[in-house]
This record gives C-alpha cells, structure tokens and sequence, in this order.
C-alpha cells in the first residue's frame, strides 16, 4: 500500500496486512487533521468495539497537521517537529481505539483545498475503492474551518466516482468547528457518543501536543457531547448520556448531480421557516 505523499503514514495496530486491514473497515471517518476523527467518530469507534467479529474501523487524516497553535512545553517545536508529534498522537489513538487501520495521508492545507488536485484524489480513490465501508463519517458542509470543507468535498467527489453499488450504505457529516444543534430537530443525525466514557476522554487526552498546548479539546468535545444530550428535548429525560450530531449526507452520494450547496442551505431554510412559524404561533 502506497499513497502519493512521501511522508504519508501507514499504521495497522495489530501489525497485520495493510490492504486485508483496509478491506474489512466497515465504519471509515475521513477527517482533514489529527484529533478530528475521534471529536466527530466517536460513536463509529463504539460500534466497532461493541462488535468486533463483524465491524471494523478506519480512521484517515488528510493533512500533514501543519499551523497548529502551541504554547507550554509545545511552544519551541518547528512545523516538522510538530507534525512528527501530532502523527505519533493519532497513531496512539488508533492503538486505545482499536482501529482496524490508521492512514495519514500529509498533505499540505493548499493541496486540499485545490479542486482536482492530483494527489489527494488518486489517495482518496483508492482508499474507498479497498473498502466497503457502510457507513462514512465526515466533516460536515457547514463547517466553519476552511480545512474542514475543503476535505469533505474531495471525499464527496471520490465517493461519486464509485460505481453505484460499491457507494456506502450511509455517509454522515458531524460537527467539530460548528456546532449542529440548530438544525431542525426532524433533521438531526444523533451519534450516540455517551458509550465508554473513559475511553472518549483517554482518546481525546491522547492529543497532549493540543490540549497541554493551548487547546482544551477533551473538556471542550465532552462538555459539548453532554449539553447536545441534556438539551435535546425539554419534556423527556435524557435518553443517551453523549450525542454529536451530524447531518445525512447519504443523499449527495446517491444522486451526484446534487447541488451540494442548495442541499446544505436547506437545512438554514428549514431552520428560518421553524423559528418564523414558532413566533407566529405565539404573537
């Protein structure tokens, strides 16, 4: 297995074959950088481990990590020192989280965000083509982080070359850099992300070059898991102790003629027609 980037990073926890581990991922997350994959994947994680006979999960970084803040003991790494520790750390996440496979791909930023860009395409187009993934979790098009959308676009494009019966099963967009609790409640994906508390913060703690370096990610992922459950509904307990929650985006898969853009401005009209209504209700 090799993937255009000379620096791209190839981990299979249980030192098996790299293509025979590819090949039975049944849950992939395809994430723009390190640390992405277990704030948006967590529920894919738990369902692999619930069943580990039939399921199976994959995690893929895009990027090389570079231009990530830092400060304490963090604070005099170069660019290239940096990216070494952050690919170390996502290597250790794919080991606690018990991975089937860990691919980090190192692309730079610019090259992603590039529409057509050689590289990052033949990389993606393999890596569904190994797998028959049934469900995909990826960034979501509302996201506010550049990276983010940039990366969910080229795998929504590599997931539309695949010949109709290859595509999976169900591909979903969750949020990591804006938050999707004002979509409609109808329109909800509810990733149930409370299962195995201390394996979420252990996954999250991993990434000591972000959180020791100036950005608190666990308490921030986990606080968040915790009020999307609590204020999900005013009139019912809650019924998961974690949720993230996500977007279908299995209909841009299916129909690859879609506007990507008019299918996410949807859900803000579907929003503004739910806030109009509920204040016409009352005045």
């Amino acid at each position: 297995m090799r993937f255009s980037h000379p620096q791209a990073d190839i981990f299979v926890p249980d030192a098996g074959d790299p293509d025979a581990a590819l090949a039975r991922v049944t849950h992939l997350c395809v994430a723009a950088h390190q640390d992405d994959i277990e704030i948006l994947a967590h529920d894919g994680i738990c369902e692999c481990l619930d069943d580990p006979a039939a399921k199976a999960f994959g995690g893929v970084v895009v990027t090389n990590g570079a231009g990530s803040p830092r400060s304490g003991p963090y604070a005099h790494l170069t660019d290239e020192e940096m990216q070494a520790v952050r690919r170390q750390e996502q290597r250790e996440a794919a080991r606690l989280g018990r991975y089937a496979i860990q691919l980090q791909l190192a692309h730079p930023s610019a090259d992603v965000k590039q529409p057509g860009h050689a590289g990052v395409a033949a990389d993606l187009a393999r890596i569904f083509g190994a797998c028959r993934a049934e469900v995909v979790y990826l960034h979501q098009p509302a996201d506010k982080h550049d990276t983010h959308v940039a990366v969910f676009l080229r795998c929504l494009e590599a997931l539309r070359a695949l010949p109709a019966e290859r595509r999976p099963r169900r591909v979903l967009g969750a949020e990591v850099w804006r938050d999707l609790d004002w979509m409609v409640d109808t329109d909800k994906v509810a990733l149930d992300s409370g299962r195995r508390q201390d394996l979420a913060e252990q996954l999250l703690k991993v990434f000591d070059s972000q959180v020791t370096g100036g950005k608190r990610y666990d308490l921030a992922t986990l606080g968040r898991r915790l009020a999307n459950a609590t204020f999900h509904t005013s009139h019912a307990t809650d019924r998961l102790a974690g949720i993230t929650w996500a977007m279908d985006l299995t209909p841009l898969v299916q129909e690859p003629t879609r506007d990507v853009a008019d299918y996410t401005l949807g859900y803000i009209d579907r929003l503004r027609a739910d806030v109009a209504a509920r204040i016409a209700r009352f005045r």
